[in-house]
């Protein structure tokens, strides 16, 4: 597991409509971790239009109006992660893509040859969505897709994705108290991609089933993907940093 990409969303990255600084901090202190071990870390961060918001406070159900919050946003959430990985030593790159971009070998070849750079100096690539212009990402996708696509396109070993659930349940955990987290899932089916999105915040835009629709393109690709919780991240440092599979989902063939 030499190469990580970390999506983090926006359940995660806010709260009561502001950017969440504790969570915030604490990804880039597990990022840290990792990077110590000499592994390469690509981070897809959500956040833009939340941050935005803070300085704007527009209409978010208007689609324009959350493009124009994300434009605000953007340079302020790379403000706060420059401050943060500073601590260690960590300079930041950031990159704006599309899911679109990666349907064009040209594009995607362009993008993965920044990568390797970037990786290859030690610079922390930190990916977004183009919310100005992919639409489908701030209606559906919230960085899922876009992570997936990513991780495959861009050779890493595996996608951990950090979100406001601890892994993936039988049944809804907020709604059947007998629910049972899965911690190992092979493949997923038809029935799993039919559930709701059922998004948990005012600027989240994804939910289960985008993170399952992520899962089943990599296990495909026969590339795995992890999914835990980003507002307490032990589960994660365990199974990243020291390889104990104590919480969390790993899907994988």
């Amino acid at each position: 597991m030499k190469r990580i990409v970390l999506k983090v969303g926006s359940a995660v990255l806010t709260q009561d409509g502001k950017l969440a600084f504790d969570r915030l901090n604490n990804l880039v202190d597990l990022i840290a971790k990792l990077k110590q071990q000499d592994k390469e870390v690509i981070l897809v961060s959500s956040g833009a239009v939340a941050a935005g918001f803070t300085s704007l406070p527009l209409d978010k159900k208007s689609v324009t109006n959350r493009q124009a919050l994300a434009a605000i946003g953007q340079p302020l959430l790379m403000k706060h992660y420059k401050t943060k990985f500073k601590e260690y030593g960590i300079t930041c790159a950031q990159m704006l893509l599309i899911a679109d971009d990666f349907d064009s070998r040209k594009r995607t070849a362009f993008a993965k040859g920044a990568i390797e750079i970037l990786l290859k100096n030690k610079i922390m690539p930190i990916i977004n969505e183009n919310d100005v212009t992919a639409t489908d990402e701030l209606l559906f996708g919230d960085n899922d897709q876009l992570a997936a696509h990513v991780t495959y396109y861009f050779d890493a070993d595996i996608l951990a994705i950090l979100t406001d659930i601890d892994g993936y349940y039988n049944k809804n955990p907020r709604v059947y108290a007998d629910a049972v987290l899965e911690k190992h899932i092979a493949s997923v089916s038809a029935e799993m991609l039919e559930g709701e999105h059922t998004p948990n915040t005012e600027f989240a835009t994804g939910g289960i089933v985008t993170k399952l629709k992520a899962a089943d393109f990599l296990i495909q690709k026969n590339i795995p993907m992890y999914l835990s919780s980003g507002f307490d991240l032990k589960f994660a440092e365990e199974f990243l940093v020291n390889h104990n599979h104590l919480g969390g989902t790993l899907f994988k063939a």
